[in-house]
């Protein structure tokens, strides 16, 4: 069933979203703030309104993707008297607690809601390996799964409307920090005369081999959620070692310290409380909240 969709905000992510939308038969109105860049999915089938108001009205489904969740309320803000009735799919993306405010603020105004993080860049949203993470009513989950499955394989986290934002935000955790430290490896190692052409491919060697080697050596989670960390593969201190050798070699080399600093910072602490011993996971003690105590400082 072609089921008629709003979406507001044409980034490279929006104007993703309207292409898979209109492939699959979804009439879609659009609308941002900036027009001219609703002129190539106009062109391909999509109808630009007026305005926000004139957008929301258009469809019972409106979907957001946007900066942040201040970017909702900027043009929301303007259209709250065609809101009741609407389900609004916010994709944009915030912390968790300004989810679950911009959900009570969508109820207030009469309309359901749902938060979702999209984790997929924009040219394979549409695609098999696309995915979404959502959360908040599970009948208003159901009642739009078919559509929104058009963007990506909906993963649904419960009615809690923080917690796909948690999750999307926990996966960019690791996603942002995974490119600094690729980009901090290749400034190191063009100090010593490598270009990226040559380092880069040995450093996504490492990336790979990462997730190989807790499957067949390692599951950090088992020993996450037990509480024990053996250190019969690997230990703080050795870890942490190598972490001192990497700021060493950053601070020799005149290449920014600050990203492998607040490595070793966590091994510090947990060398300092008696854990040297450890596996590399009991660091994870030196990131949870503790009373009285504060993170480690890099």
């Amino acid at each position: 069933m072609s089921t008629p969709v709003t979406l507001i905000g044409l980034g490279p992510m929006g104007q993703a979203m309207v292409r898979s939308l209109l492939r699959e038969g979804h009439p879609v109105t659009v609308w941002n703030r900036t027009p001219s860049r609703a002129a190539d999915v106009v062109a391909a089938g999509a109808k630009l309104a007026d305005s926000p108001v004139d957008a929301v009205a258009a469809s019972e489904l409106v979907i957001l993707s946007l900066t942040d969740y201040q970017a909702m309320y900027d043009i929301l803000g303007t259209a709250t008297e065609a809101l009741a009735g609407r389900t609004v799919v916010n994709l944009s993306s915030d912390t968790p607690d300004v989810t679950r405010e911009g959900a009570a603020w969508a109820a207030e105004h009469g309309a359901r809601f749902l938060t979702g993080g999209v984790m997929t860049p924009a040219p394979m949203v549409g695609t098999e390996a696309a995915y979404v993470y959502y959360s908040g009513p599970a009948d208003v989950m159901e009642a739009h799964r078919e559509t929104l499955a058009t963007i990506g394989a909906p993963r649904y986290l419960g009615e809690d409307p923080g917690m796909a934002q948690l999750m999307y935000l926990a996966n960019l955790d690791v996603f942002l920090t995974s490119l600094a430290s690729l980009l901090h490896a290749t400034a190191l190692l063009e100090s010593g005369g490598v270009k990226a052409s040559v380092a880069m491919p040995e450093l996504m060697l490492t990336l790979v081999g990462a997730g190989e080697m807790m499957e067949v050596g390692e599951n950090p989670a088992a020993q996450i959620e037990a509480g024990e960390h053996p250190g019969h593969l690997s230990t703080a201190t050795m870890m942490g070692a190598t972490a001192d050798h990497i700021v060493a070699a950053s601070d020799a080399a005149g290449v920014d310290r600050g990203l492998p600093a607040a490595v070793q910072a966590y091994y510090t602490w947990v060398r300092e409380h008696g854990h040297g011993g450890d596996n590399w996971t009991r660091i994870i003690d030196a990131m949870r909240p503790r009373a009285g105590g504060t993170a480690p400082a890099s």
